[in-house]
């Protein structure tokens, strides 16, 4: 797969002209960089504004562009205005062009047919919709990229095609999941108590956050008065590290509750088994919160925290059918 540049801006260029190409321009002839040390040392120079992950795909791309795609290889690419995949034969290798607009870093290909996503099993359209520059497409979606759809459709059965996406939905909201997981892995403690507070108020509380130094196992105060005067009144310990909480954390905790809190503890290190048996045991009520508690809760209440909470963990909505 070569995609025509964002949103495809290029396809009827590639099409019409007979090439695929590639961007990142400002690298220069990629005949010369042969290896791809050699391509990253250029796109640093040039994009000094890229991160080294995004160094190392783009790297990795550039190199199988010019130095692996080979005459006689298949390629697809999409054009998302017609819901097409055109697919062409390299019939010349990786050249530099100067003289084509838009178009320096260039393949020579014969556009031979077309297949309409619509006869793709989600399966495919999945696998299709990296947003990679260049990816080598799998065997299995290959053969549906090849089947004569005049003669019969690769799609089985609906509810086959039902259950597949299925399959990627969940692992789409499990890859979301980790990911915010991560993030919170980069907050600081300071961050990670504003960042319970922050929540609470979405929730609908007042909070009262403890300055810096000992607090006594009260990070966050919340209540609806923002007092602590009227109940409930959530006092809440945050602990921001790898190690899980034990029981005695648990004991200690507990033990400095009135019989009026509530206690909310939130550790990103987990709960031993021995400690969610102390929560459980205790006279005060007691939540447990652990890290990926804290991202049911931030995907839950996340529309109702206010600018600074959102900072700190910034997530972008999308929609997905169902």
């Amino acid at each position: 797969m070569i995609r025509a540049g964002e949103g495809a801006y290029l396809v009827d260029d590639f099409v019409e002209k007979g090439v695929a190409s590639i961007g990142w321009n400002e690298v220069g002839d990629l005949y010369h960089l042969t290896n791809r040390d050699m391509i990253k040392e250029q796109l640093r120079k040039k994009y000094p504004d890229y991160k080294p992950g995004k160094i190392n795909q783009t790297a990795s791309q550039l190199y199988k562009f010019a130095h692996e795609v080979k005459q006689g290889d298949k390629v697809v690419t999409y054009d998302p205005s017609q819901r097409i995949y055109h697919i062409g034969n390299v019939e010349h290798e990786y050249v530099h062009m100067d003289s084509l607009e838009g178009h320096h870093n260039v393949l020579d290909v014969k556009w031979e047919r077309t297949v309409s996503r619509d006869n793709l099993s989600t399966r495919a359209k999945n696998h299709l919709g990296s947003i990679m520059a260049l990816f080598e497409i799998s065997e299995q979606v290959q053969q549906e990229l090849t089947t004569d759809f005049t003669l019969k459709s690769f799609k089985t059965t609906e509810e086959v095609d039902e259950e597949e996406y299925d399959d990627i939905t969940d692992d789409t909201i499990l890859r979301a999941h980790e990911f915010i997981k991560d993030k919170l892995q980069d907050l600081n403690w300071e961050q990670m108590q504003d960042l319970v507070a922050g929540l609470l108020r979405g929730m609908g509380y007042k909070t009262q956050v403890s300055p810096k130094g000992p607090d006594r196992g009260r990070d966050v105060i919340a209540s609806p008065d923002g007092l602590g005067l009227e109940d409930p009144r959530i006092i809440a310990e945050v602990k921001h590290r790898n190690g899980s909480m034990g029981a005695n954390q648990i004991r200690s905790f507990t033990g400095g509750l009135r019989a009026r809190d509530k206690g909310l503890y939130v550790s990103t290190g987990g709960f031993s088994k021995e400690a969610k048996y102390e929560a459980e045991r205790s006279n005060i009520p007691v939540t447990l919160v652990d890290a990926d508690d804290l991202v049911r809760l931030i995907n839950q209440y996340y529309d109702h925290c206010d600018s600074d909470t959102k900072a700190l963990i910034p997530l972008k909505r999308i929609y997905w059918p169902v």
